[in-house]
């Protein structure tokens, strides 16, 4: 009788997707896929039985073999038995291979806990309700090098948190004179200079005026404010710098990104290098993300500016190439356009490299392949991390991972083709400056993403392999903050950025190191 059942969900379920499927792109597919499996993964981690029903159909059963014995679990007796604890710090996860056919897939996960692996191998269906894992089998094995596999490696080191300056009033972004010497802006305060080893500061005098700032305003939640700070190749003999933050003309607010001239504690000779008007009443969603890219070219990230969807015209502004808001700008480091920039057509703004942007506050170049990858806001879920290519359109709010806020927004249809993200979160996430990790404090870590979160706090480790993330590991789920920024030093060292009003510097230091 179950399985006569079982044979009838899993038709209806085939016939509820094939129209899906039929407008579904096979990269659609496989994020959805992804999204279910980290739903896994996160439940897992913790116990949360609410997280594993949803990942998992209800007709869903679960095989392994015990001691030689053959075990077969229901769902329920599964998520049953599941308990609330803390995430371990050695844990980390991935997704091995992933193989879709229409509307089944077949998947291979691991989790790595201590010295042991857990391997899965799942069943999927997509339901019209989406994708389900239907079936498991799983066992566990001796990780390589785990003492129990007769190798004498250590155990895998648990990193901590070092503070290393704080009463910072929500630091934005740090750019490094030296291995010690740093610039911080603060998005509520000043431009500092910050000496890690000695932790004072020097207020930086000079900075342009027409800024605007939360302070006495909306308070938290208003983006108002300072954003980032990136160093000229040859400040060392140059001192130039570039600054982005949200700036006033008495009526409204727009991003605006500057050149100025460091000499001693002040800023001089301030150059304006992209202003993007117009300007609203609107204090959110401004971008402020700046990079000097392998090429040398300076790239900058403002945002859609709007809260809801549903206050866009008829074509979005992050659409329209002839509005300034929701882009990517690439522009050689004096504020020239460059001549290689892709031509979006009659009456595009200057500098125009990228569009489809909703809230896109950090980017990083990858060690190895030199692209640009960047971190982007959604609304309800649809954060993601994003390759940067010239010409490309990355869709808001044609297209979201994500739900919209205004439940009703419509959007016109694509005029174009979209890029998909490489990444997105299964939940809200609010991810923020990037970094990939060269350094050799963590050898396991070295060409990870580390990625901050403002919702909830988080710092997440991506595992990359060319464009694709194949794993992505939660860290410090016990010291939640939310973190602004990941950077690392120029020997190597990360260093953490919390968005609060008393922010910090955190080193994430091995315990090794303590002392040394």
């Amino acid at each position: 009788m179950y399985s006569t059942f079982r044979a009838i969900l899993m038709v209806a379920a085939l016939i509820a997707t094939r129209r899906a499927d039929a407008q579904s792109t096979p990269a659609d597919e496989r994020r959805a896929i992804e999204r279910t499996i980290q739903m896994y993964f996160d439940g897992w981690a913790v116990g949360d039985s609410a997280l594993l029903g949803r990942a998992m159909h209800s007709s869903a059963h679960l095989k392994r073999s015990v001691e030689g014995k053959f075990a077969d679990m229901t769902r329920e007796q599964y998520v049953g038995g599941m308990r609330l604890h803390p995430r371990n710090p050695t844990l980390a996860t991935r997704i091995a291979y992933l193989d879709i056919v229409g509307p089944i897939a077949q998947a291979r996960a691991e989790i790595s806990i201590g010295t042991n692996t857990f391997v899965d191998f799942f069943n999927l269906l997509k339901t019209d309700e989406g994708w389900f894992i239907v079936d498991k089998v799983s066992t566990m094995i001796p990780r390589a090098g785990s003492p129990s596999s007769g190798n004498d490696a250590a155990a895998p080191v648990v990193p901590i948190l070092e503070p290393v300056v704080d009463s910072l009033r929500r630091p934005w972004s740090m750019a490094f004179v030296g291995e010690d010497e740093v610039i911080v802006s603060e998005k509520d305060g000043d431009l500092l200079r910050v000496n890690l080893a000695t932790r004072t500061r020097r207020p930086i005098r000079g900075f342009p005026r027409d800024m605007a700032d939360s302070v006495g305003a909306f308070g938290f939640g208003d983006n108002t404010g300072k954003f980032d700070v990136v160093l000229d190749p040859g400040f060392a003999e140059n001192g130039q710098l570039f600054l982005a933050y949200a700036a006033s003309n008495g009526r409204g607010k727009t991003t605006k990104v500057v050149r100025a001239r460091l000499q001693g504690d002040s800023l001089t000779e301030v150059r304006p290098i992209l202003e993007a008007a117009p300007y609203t009443a609107e204090r959110v969603h401004y971008g402020g993300g700046l990079l000097i890219g392998p090429d040398s070219m300076l790239y900058a990230t403002v945002g859609g500016r709007l809260f809801s969807e549903g206050d866009e015209p008829f074509w979005p502004i992050s659409q329209d190439a002839r509005d300034r808001r929701g882009k990517v700008y690439r522009f050689h480091r004096d504020g020239r356009i460059p001549a290689d920039n892709p031509d979006f057509g009659p009456g595009s703004v200057p500098g125009l490299f990228a569009r489809g942007i909703r809230a896109s506050q950090g980017l990083t170049v990858h060690p190895h392949t030199r692209e640009i990858w960047f971190t982007e806001h959604g609304t309800h879920q649809g954060d993601e991390i994003n390759v940067l290519r010239a010409g490309a359109n990355y869709g808001w709010p044609l297209r979201t991972t994500g739900r919209y806020r205004d439940t009703t927004y419509k959007p016109p249809a694509a005029r174009d083709s979209l890029t998909d993200p490489v990444w997105s979160w299964p939940h809200t996430v609010s991810p923020t400056g990037p970094v990939f990790y060269t350094g050799t404090e963590f050898p396991a870590w070295r060409g990870s993403l580390f990625v901050g979160g403002l919702s909830r706090g988080s710092l997440w480790r991506m595992t990359v392999q060319g464009e694709r993330v194949v794993a992505a590991e939660e860290l410090f789920v016990d010291q939640r903050a939310r973190i602004r920024k990941v950077v690392q030093s120029p020997a190597g060292v990360l260093y953490l950025l919390t968005d609060a009003l008393n922010g910090q510097i955190l080193r994430v230091r091995s315990p090794a190191q303590i002392g040394g």
